[in-house]
């Protein structure tokens, strides 16, 4: 049996709170062949997860446990087509269909989400990033979780400066 008690809950928001990404997770699954992929991941306001979307007839569902989160759904352009904000006493699930743009930002320090989709998990091939949205590290990516934290339906991207 695998528990994630409060000892592990503090662990992972602290070692979030200090890395440099401002996320951390903990695998639920044995291993990453395993059919189903079950992460809890601590996120910090801050943390920038680019725009992806996964292989074809690969869903993901987002669950809520601490904190609180807005899960972004994007159109090939970047716009937002829907936002979903997870929190206490409202939202606290969503899933997400396959082949959908999406991204996620932590609204409040200490945030806690269960990710679930189908594996198996092959880090090279999981997902397809988004080209109107820059790369992790690369300028505009702070910008981008800004506009994230308060990006409505309809709202498109900020502008991107070409690299280099």
């Amino acid at each position: 049996m695998k528990v994630i008690d409060g000892g592990k809950v503090a662990a992972l928001k602290a070692t979030a709170a200090a890395a440099l990404r401002l996320r951390t997770h903990a695998n639920l699954h044995d291993d990453l062949s395993d059919p189903v992929q079950r992460v809890v991941i601590a996120l910090e306001p801050g943390t920038y997860v680019r725009p992806h979307r996964h292989n074809e007839g690969v869903w993901e569902l987002f669950a809520l446990l601490d904190g609180a989160l807005a899960v972004l759904v994007f159109d090939v352009d970047g716009i937002v087509r829907e936002r979903v904000e997870l929190r206490p006493g409202g939202n606290r699930l969503v899933q997400l269909p396959p082949d959908t743009w999406h991204s996620l930002v932590a609204l409040e320090s200490g945030t806690l989400a269960l990710e679930v989709k189908p594996g198996p998990y092959v880090p090279s091939t999981d997902k397809n990033f988004a080209a109107w949205a820059p790369a992790e590290g690369e300028a505009g990516a702070a910008g981008m979780v800004r506009w994230y934290e308060g990006a409505a339906v309809g709202a498109g991207p900020p502008a991107r400066r070409p690299s280099g």
